[in-house]
Protein backbone atom coordinates (compact mmCIF):
# COMPACT_ATOMS: atom_id res chain seq x y z
CA UNK A 1 0.00 0.00 0.00
CA UNK A 2 2.43 2.34 0.92
CA UNK A 3 4.06 1.65 -2.19
CA UNK A 4 1.23 2.46 -4.15
CA UNK A 5 1.29 5.69 -2.58
CA UNK A 6 4.95 6.50 -2.83
CA UNK A 7 4.84 6.77 -6.36
CA UNK A 8 3.05 8.80 -8.95
CA UNK A 9 -0.09 7.53 -10.94
CA UNK A 10 1.23 6.06 -14.36
CA UNK A 11 -0.29 7.87 -17.43
CA UNK A 12 -3.41 5.08 -18.09
CA UNK A 13 -6.88 5.73 -16.66
CA UNK A 14 -6.37 2.68 -15.46
CA UNK A 15 -3.22 3.21 -13.07
CA UNK A 16 -4.61 6.45 -12.29
CA UNK A 17 -7.97 4.46 -10.86
CA UNK A 18 -5.76 1.99 -9.13
CA UNK A 19 -3.94 4.42 -7.59
CA UNK A 20 -6.05 6.60 -6.07
CA UNK A 21 -8.41 3.65 -4.58
CA UNK A 22 -5.33 2.66 -2.58
CA UNK A 23 -3.24 5.74 -2.33
CA UNK A 24 -3.74 7.07 1.20
CA UNK A 25 -1.22 10.08 1.32
CA UNK A 26 -2.06 11.79 -1.36
CA UNK A 27 -5.00 15.03 -1.43
CA UNK A 28 -7.35 12.67 -3.52
CA UNK A 29 -6.73 9.68 -2.18
CA UNK A 30 -6.90 11.26 1.17
CA UNK A 31 -10.60 12.44 -0.01
CA UNK A 32 -11.62 9.64 -1.55
CA UNK A 33 -10.95 7.88 1.49
CA UNK A 34 -12.77 10.50 3.87
CA UNK A 35 -15.56 9.96 1.55
CA UNK A 36 -16.00 6.26 1.27
CA UNK A 37 -15.77 6.30 5.24
CA UNK A 38 -18.31 8.97 5.07
CA UNK A 39 -20.46 6.91 2.96
CA UNK A 40 -20.45 3.59 4.96
CA UNK A 41 -21.57 5.53 8.23
CA UNK A 42 -24.18 7.41 6.40
CA UNK A 43 -25.52 3.91 4.41
CA UNK A 44 -25.55 1.91 7.88
CA UNK A 45 -27.49 5.47 9.54
CA UNK A 46 -30.05 4.98 6.76
CA UNK A 47 -30.45 1.16 7.21
CA UNK A 48 -31.28 1.96 10.82
CA UNK A 49 -33.20 5.06 10.43
CA UNK A 50 -35.57 2.68 7.98
CA UNK A 51 -36.81 0.66 11.03
CA UNK A 52 -38.34 3.41 13.10
CA UNK A 53 -41.92 4.70 12.27
CA UNK A 54 -41.45 8.02 10.26
CA UNK A 55 -43.58 10.09 8.03
CA UNK A 56 -44.28 8.94 4.62
CA UNK A 57 -42.18 11.94 3.22
CA UNK A 58 -39.06 10.93 5.27
CA UNK A 59 -39.27 7.46 4.59
CA UNK A 60 -39.55 8.29 1.12
CA UNK A 61 -36.15 10.55 1.38
CA UNK A 62 -34.54 7.98 3.29
CA UNK A 63 -34.65 6.00 0.45
CA UNK A 64 -33.45 8.00 -1.84
CA UNK A 65 -30.82 8.70 -0.11
CA UNK A 66 -29.79 5.24 0.17
CA UNK A 67 -30.24 4.51 -3.35
CA UNK A 68 -28.31 7.70 -3.90
CA UNK A 69 -25.05 5.93 -2.01
CA UNK A 70 -25.58 2.41 -3.31
CA UNK A 71 -25.19 3.83 -6.88
CA UNK A 72 -21.95 5.71 -5.24
CA UNK A 73 -20.85 2.15 -4.06
CA UNK A 74 -21.55 0.33 -7.64
CA UNK A 75 -19.44 2.63 -8.98
CA UNK A 76 -16.82 2.13 -6.84
CA UNK A 77 -16.93 -1.69 -7.23
CA UNK A 78 -16.83 -1.00 -11.10
CA UNK A 79 -13.96 1.12 -10.43
CA UNK A 80 -12.13 -1.42 -8.74
CA UNK A 81 -12.50 -4.47 -11.18
CA UNK A 82 -11.14 -1.94 -13.86
CA UNK A 83 -8.36 -0.65 -11.90
CA UNK A 84 -7.37 -4.01 -10.54
CA UNK A 85 -3.96 -5.93 -12.19
CA UNK A 86 -5.73 -9.42 -12.04
CA UNK A 87 -9.61 -8.65 -12.49
CA UNK A 88 -10.61 -12.11 -11.75
CA UNK A 89 -8.77 -12.24 -8.57
CA UNK A 90 -10.08 -9.15 -7.49
CA UNK A 91 -13.80 -10.28 -8.56
CA UNK A 92 -13.50 -13.19 -5.80
CA UNK A 93 -11.27 -10.71 -3.41
CA UNK A 94 -13.41 -11.57 0.47
CA UNK A 95 -13.72 -7.19 0.69
CA UNK A 96 -15.10 -7.12 -3.11
CA UNK A 97 -17.78 -9.44 -2.78
CA UNK A 98 -18.81 -7.97 0.61
CA UNK A 99 -18.61 -4.44 -1.10
CA UNK A 100 -21.13 -6.47 -4.05
CA UNK A 101 -23.59 -7.97 -1.07
CA UNK A 102 -23.81 -4.56 0.65
CA UNK A 103 -25.28 -2.81 -2.84
CA UNK A 104 -27.55 -6.22 -4.01
CA UNK A 105 -30.46 -5.94 -2.00
CA UNK A 106 -31.10 -2.11 -2.44
CA UNK A 107 -30.63 -2.76 -6.21
CA UNK A 108 -32.95 -5.91 -5.90
CA UNK A 109 -35.55 -3.21 -4.51
CA UNK A 110 -34.56 -0.75 -7.33
CA UNK A 111 -35.26 -3.02 -10.08
CA UNK A 112 -38.15 -5.01 -8.82
CA UNK A 113 -40.56 -2.74 -6.76
CA UNK A 114 -43.49 -4.74 -7.65
CA UNK A 115 -45.71 -2.51 -5.22
CA UNK A 116 -43.56 -3.03 -2.21
CA UNK A 117 -43.68 -6.97 -2.51
CA UNK A 118 -40.05 -7.85 -3.08
CA UNK A 119 -39.64 -5.26 -0.51
CA UNK A 120 -41.31 -7.58 2.07
CA UNK A 121 -39.26 -10.69 1.34
CA UNK A 122 -37.47 -11.30 4.05
CA UNK A 123 -33.63 -12.39 2.49
CA UNK A 124 -33.23 -8.98 1.03
CA UNK A 125 -34.05 -7.50 4.26
CA UNK A 126 -31.62 -9.67 6.08
CA UNK A 127 -29.04 -9.13 3.74
CA UNK A 128 -29.03 -5.69 3.93
CA UNK A 129 -27.60 -5.83 7.50
CA UNK A 130 -23.66 -6.82 5.69
CA UNK A 131 -23.01 -3.39 4.90
CA UNK A 132 -21.78 -3.25 8.26
CA UNK A 133 -18.86 -5.62 7.19
CA UNK A 134 -17.79 -3.04 4.32
CA UNK A 135 -15.62 -1.25 7.52
CA UNK A 136 -13.20 -4.51 7.53
CA UNK A 137 -11.94 -2.58 3.87
CA UNK A 138 -10.37 0.29 6.06
CA UNK A 139 -8.46 -2.37 8.44
CA UNK A 140 -6.92 -4.01 5.32
CA UNK A 141 -3.87 -2.25 5.89
CA UNK A 142 -1.88 -0.30 8.01
CA UNK A 143 -1.79 2.95 6.36
CA UNK A 144 -4.88 5.33 6.50
CA UNK A 145 -5.98 8.88 5.70
CA UNK A 146 -4.50 10.39 9.30
CA UNK A 147 -1.54 8.09 9.39
CA UNK A 148 -0.04 4.65 9.70
CA UNK A 149 -1.14 3.12 13.36
CA UNK A 150 1.28 0.16 14.45
CA UNK A 151 0.49 -3.83 14.05
CA UNK A 152 -1.10 -3.92 17.58
CA UNK A 153 -3.51 -0.62 16.77
CA UNK A 154 -4.87 -1.88 13.83
CA UNK A 155 -5.64 -5.42 15.66
CA UNK A 156 -7.12 -3.62 18.62
CA UNK A 157 -9.17 -1.57 15.90
CA UNK A 158 -9.88 -4.95 14.36
CA UNK A 159 -11.03 -6.35 17.85
CA UNK A 160 -13.99 -3.84 18.24
CA UNK A 161 -15.00 -3.62 14.42
CA UNK A 162 -15.56 -7.35 15.17
CA UNK A 163 -17.76 -6.50 18.49
CA UNK A 164 -19.69 -3.95 16.63
CA UNK A 165 -20.08 -6.28 13.88
CA UNK A 166 -21.43 -9.07 15.63
CA UNK A 167 -23.49 -6.94 17.54
CA UNK A 168 -25.16 -5.31 14.18
CA UNK A 169 -25.68 -8.02 12.36
CA UNK A 170 -26.97 -10.24 14.70
CA UNK A 171 -29.76 -7.15 16.15
CA UNK A 172 -30.24 -6.63 12.30
CA UNK A 173 -30.96 -10.55 11.87
CA UNK A 174 -32.88 -10.91 15.01
CA UNK A 175 -35.24 -7.44 14.06
CA UNK A 176 -36.18 -8.94 10.74
CA UNK A 177 -37.11 -12.13 12.74
CA UNK A 178 -38.76 -10.91 15.47
CA UNK A 179 -40.39 -7.81 13.61
CA UNK A 180 -44.22 -7.91 13.48
CA UNK A 181 -44.31 -10.93 15.75
CA UNK A 182 -43.10 -9.74 18.82
CA UNK A 183 -44.25 -6.78 20.39
CA UNK A 184 -41.13 -5.80 22.65
CA UNK A 185 -39.15 -5.65 19.38
CA UNK A 186 -40.65 -2.57 17.41
CA UNK A 187 -37.12 -0.83 16.33
CA UNK A 188 -33.69 -1.70 15.37
CA UNK A 189 -32.94 -0.52 18.80
CA UNK A 190 -34.61 -2.81 20.47
CA UNK A 191 -33.11 -5.86 18.71
CA UNK A 192 -29.58 -4.09 19.55
CA UNK A 193 -30.56 -3.89 22.95
CA UNK A 194 -31.27 -7.24 23.18
CA UNK A 195 -28.42 -8.58 21.30
CA UNK A 196 -25.91 -6.90 23.80
CA UNK A 197 -27.55 -7.88 26.80
CA UNK A 198 -28.02 -11.54 25.50
CA UNK A 199 -24.76 -11.79 24.35
CA UNK A 200 -23.03 -10.08 27.67
CA UNK A 201 -24.93 -12.97 29.36
CA UNK A 202 -26.37 -9.70 31.78
CA UNK A 203 -29.77 -11.39 30.77
CA UNK A 204 -32.41 -9.13 31.98
CA UNK A 205 -35.48 -11.12 30.28
CA UNK A 206 -37.26 -8.40 29.67
CA UNK A 207 -37.13 -8.84 25.63
CA UNK A 208 -36.90 -12.70 24.83
CA UNK A 209 -37.40 -14.15 21.30
CA UNK A 210 -40.91 -15.21 20.06
CA UNK A 211 -39.67 -16.93 16.75
CA UNK A 212 -38.32 -19.89 16.14
CA UNK A 213 -35.83 -17.68 13.87
CA UNK A 214 -35.34 -15.00 16.68
CA UNK A 215 -33.97 -17.99 18.86
CA UNK A 216 -31.91 -19.52 16.27
CA UNK A 217 -29.85 -15.90 15.37
CA UNK A 218 -29.75 -15.80 18.92
CA UNK A 219 -27.75 -18.76 19.34
CA UNK A 220 -25.78 -18.17 15.76
CA UNK A 221 -24.84 -15.14 17.64
CA UNK A 222 -23.95 -16.48 20.95
CA UNK A 223 -21.48 -18.78 19.16
CA UNK A 224 -20.08 -16.24 16.80
CA UNK A 225 -19.21 -14.17 19.95
CA UNK A 226 -17.74 -17.17 21.64
CA UNK A 227 -15.89 -17.67 18.91
CA UNK A 228 -14.69 -14.83 16.74
CA UNK A 229 -14.27 -12.30 19.26
CA UNK A 230 -11.53 -14.22 21.73
CA UNK A 231 -9.82 -15.67 18.30
CA UNK A 232 -9.21 -11.71 17.70
CA UNK A 233 -8.05 -10.89 21.08
CA UNK A 234 -5.33 -13.91 21.44
CA UNK A 235 -4.04 -11.99 18.19
CA UNK A 236 -4.06 -8.84 20.27
CA UNK A 237 -2.00 -10.73 23.52
CA UNK A 238 0.36 -12.60 21.26
CA UNK A 239 1.37 -9.49 19.70
CA UNK A 240 1.83 -7.28 22.93
CA UNK A 241 3.17 -10.44 24.89
CA UNK A 242 5.47 -11.84 21.95
CA UNK A 243 8.88 -10.52 21.10
CA UNK A 244 9.32 -7.84 18.91
CA UNK A 245 8.80 -7.78 15.32
CA UNK A 246 9.42 -5.55 12.23
CA UNK A 247 8.28 -5.31 8.94
CA UNK A 248 10.97 -7.18 7.11
CA UNK A 249 10.56 -9.01 4.04
CA UNK A 250 12.76 -11.71 3.46
CA UNK A 251 14.30 -11.19 0.02
CA UNK A 252 14.06 -14.86 -0.98
CA UNK A 253 10.66 -16.47 0.14
CA UNK A 254 8.89 -13.16 1.13
CA UNK A 255 8.09 -14.17 4.34
CA UNK A 256 7.40 -10.88 7.15
CA UNK A 257 6.92 -10.37 10.37
CA UNK A 258 10.66 -11.14 11.73
CA UNK A 259 11.79 -10.21 15.06
CA UNK A 260 13.84 -7.33 15.48
CA UNK A 261 17.21 -8.85 16.13
CA UNK A 262 16.71 -11.70 13.71
CA UNK A 263 19.77 -11.82 10.91
CA UNK A 264 18.00 -14.73 8.99
CA UNK A 265 14.98 -15.55 7.76
CA UNK A 266 12.81 -18.09 10.21
CA UNK A 267 11.63 -20.05 7.19
CA UNK A 268 14.19 -20.21 4.82
CA UNK A 269 17.17 -19.48 6.37
CA UNK A 270 18.10 -16.47 4.35
CA UNK A 271 20.37 -13.41 5.44
CA UNK A 272 17.92 -10.84 6.20
CA UNK A 273 19.78 -8.46 8.77
CA UNK A 274 21.75 -5.96 6.07
CA UNK A 275 17.74 -5.30 4.58
CA UNK A 276 17.00 -4.68 8.51
CA UNK A 277 19.92 -2.42 9.11
CA UNK A 278 19.25 -0.42 6.19
CA UNK A 279 15.60 -0.26 6.80
CA UNK A 280 16.37 1.54 10.36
Amino acid sequence: MAGHAANSPADSPRDAVRFYLLDHRTRLGKAIDVALLGLNLLFVGVFVAETYPVADRIGAELWTLEVAVAFVFLAEYLLRLYGARDRTAELFDPYTVVDLLAILPTMALLVLPASGVVADVGFLRVVRVVRVLRFYRFTREREFFFGTVSLGTLRAMKLLLTVLTVFFVAAGLFFTAERGANPDVRTFGDAFYFVVVALTTVGFGDIVPATGAGRLVTVAAILAGIILIPWQASRIVRQWTGPERTDVTCPECGLTGHEADASHCRSCGAVIYQEYEGSG
